[in-house]
């Protein structure tokens, strides 16, 4: 089996917990990879009530606990409390959206630090990574944080990115630098072009954001179709899906929701594989 079949037949799939999303579930097998996000605006108790809530239907569950929105190590505790009733095994851990921090936590790092003095479930322990850098965090100290979460965290999740060049050479570089930690890439789903486009340009750092507004200008992509499919990158990333120094664990897809686009998708590019 290539590398490229073992990477989609495993795909992480992120969801939003917001009205009718769990139906949009029935597309996936127990055992699937699902990720829980978590927004300022929903709070954490949503993303943990919800994986409560589906805690049953057999999927592999993986809740977002953004780190500013931890109050405190006493919340930390509740929180892991909570994800053991539900059988959680593995969380990742972002440093959250918000502006500034809720409680003492400023950092996944932080929380990371407590969460290893603690006994917990967790086999694995997800961080975010950045291969376009932050807008308010130097490049710099994002290779200081990945490196001192190296051993706690299990794997890193990049940001959905656009292009994969900017991405595998940022990979190269971290690997070069003793960064050792597994890697899942994020991919943008498939979707209406027009949302991913405005939601690139909301979250985008650095060049992917450009990239996506000189390569696919609203004109053009109305022209070609109204929906956005992640062949380009998948084709573009397959040289190094096999490298082993790369360290590539899986496909991590932003599907807003639109989980069985991607599902069939997924589906076509194995068939053309094979």
């Amino acid at each position: 089996m290539s590398a490229a079949t073992k990477l989609l037949q495993s795909l992480y799939f992120e969801v939003i917990p917001m009205k009718g999303f769990e139906e949009k579930l029935n597309v996936l097998q127990a055992g699937d990879r699902v990720g829980i996000t978590c927004s300022p605006k929903q709070g954490l108790q949503v993303t943990l009530d919800t994986v409560a809530k589906l805690s049953d239907r057999g999927f592999s569950l993986t809740p977002h606990l953004p780190a500013r929105q931890i109050m405190n190590k006493q919340h930390l505790r509740e929180i892991l409390s909570q994800l053991t009733d539900s059988g959680i095994s593995s969380i990742f851990v972002p440093g959250g959206d918000l502006d500034e921090p809720m409680g003492d936590y400023d950092s996944s790092a932080a929380v990371l630090r407590d969460l290893a003095e603690m006994e917990h479930p967790f086999t694995r322990i997800g961080v975010a990574s950045y291969p376009e850098g932050h807008p308010a965090i130097s490049d710099d100290i994002l290779f200081e944080a990945l490196s001192a979460k190296q051993g706690i965290a299990t794997h890193m999740v990049t940001q959905m990115c656009f292009d994969m060049p900017v991405l595998v050479k940022w990979l190269s570089e971290m690997r070069d630098r003793g960064i050792t930690t597994p890697v899942w890439i994020g991919l943008p789903g498939v979707m209406d072009r027009m949302r991913l486009f405005k939601t690139s340009l909301r979250i985008g750092v650095g060049q992917s954001a450009k990239y996506a507004k000189k390569q696919k200008g609203l004109i053009g992509m109305f022209l070609r179709s109204s929906t956005y499919k992640p062949d380009s990158l998948f084709k573009e990333l397959k040289p190094v899906m096999s490298d082993e120094r790369m360290a590539i664990e899986g496909l991590y897809m932003f599907t807003f929701n639109q989980i069985d686009n991607t599902v069939q998708w997924s589906q076509e590019q194995i068939k053309r594989i094979q």
